[in-house]
């Protein structure tokens, strides 16, 4: 089976809590506090781990919480390589309301990070040895829009393939500059991407195809929230609609997603198989409260919803 290194530029300890009510002002009392290592390339390796599969994380981490995001790592049994910042790593905080069913979530920008830092991260990257380079997430202040556009030439100088799940101009400098193996935006980031407000699956197909034509991207996996997923490849036009179930947290479903594509394509799955697993794994990550991500069993299990008989 082939291998992956995540790459998290902006990292997060992910804080999540549930109260009976949000009011404003008054002290609310919190129950089932968690903490989890999260941002997109972490989320990422956690899940497909899970899955069986062999995972790197290189992510920056610093200040006087980095030794927590760090320590969050190592209780999920991550092999990891931290290049060091000297800001603080993020908190992410996620509350759920239950006596509204809805959920809070509260996400900072990130830490400053010199251009020493980031340049530090992109020459690992011209050492790292594995089969495909998944980066996700943000950018935090300070690294340059091109960051991921640079991480790819990197990569394919190399013959590594390249997977990507990031938005606004991130995405787009990359996508202009860089033969990607598979991108992964929600439908507002694919039309922010684009240029365009559209919503018809056959007007979203058509975008996404033109970036396969043009060779920015092998594949197009586009999630659009309870209206389910496409994907688009050269061959392939894939609509696949969403499961029936009741949500709990949104927090790394997307993550979830690409962790199960991307290890289904690493055991040689074909890919409408591989987008099939990714849509099981992103809805069985919103079916568990605050970051707990998705669990192999939940996966096979609303795979076969996915993929009956």
């Amino acid at each position: 089976m082939k291998t992956i290194t995540t790459l998290t530029m902006n990292p997060t300890i992910d804080l999540s809590y549930e109260v009976d009510r949000v009011q404003p002002t008054r002290k609310t009392r919190a129950d089932n506090e968690r903490y989890a290592p999260g941002g997109g390339g972490i989320n990422v390796a956690r899940v497909f781990v899970r899955l069986g599969g062999n995972a790197r994380c290189i992510y920056l981490s610093g200040g006087a919480t980095g030794p927590a995001f760090d320590g969050l790592v190592d209780q999920h049994q991550l092999v990891r390589e931290r290049i060091p910042i000297a800001g603080s790593t993020r908190i992410a905080t996620a509350v759920f309301e239950r006596e509204t069913g809805q959920e809070y979530r509260f996400t900072p920008s990130g830490p400053q990070v010199s251009e020493d830092e980031w340049q530090h991260c992109l020459e690992r990257l011209a050492e790292v040895d594995c089969d495909y380079l998944v980066a996700s997430g943000s950018l935090p202040p300070g690294v340059p829009v091109d960051f991921y556009a640079r991480a790819a030439a990197i990569m394919a100088k190399r013959g590594i393939a390249m997977v990507l799940d990031t938005s606004g101009p991130a995405l787009s400098h990359a996508v202009a500059d860089a033969n990607l193996l598979l991108i992964k935006p929600n439908l507002a980031e694919f039309q922010q991407l684009v240029g365009s407000d559209i919503t018809g699956a056959s007007d979203i197909v058509a975008a996404a195809k033109a970036i396969v034509h043009e060779g920015q991207s092998r594949f197009v996996a586009i999630t659009i929230g309870d209206q389910g997923a496409l994907l688009v490849s050269e061959e392939l036009a894939i609509s696949l609609p969403a499961l029936p179930i009741e949500a709990k947290s949104a927090v790394g479903a997307g993550d979830s997603f690409l962790a199960a594509m991307v290890h289904a394509l690493a055991k040689g799955s074909d890919p409408a198989h591989a987008f099939k697993r990714g849509m099981a794994a992103g809805s069985a990550a919103v079916l568990t409260p605050g970051s707990n991500l998705a669990y192999p069993d939940e996966i096979d299990r609303l795979f076969a919803m996915v993929a009956p008989g």
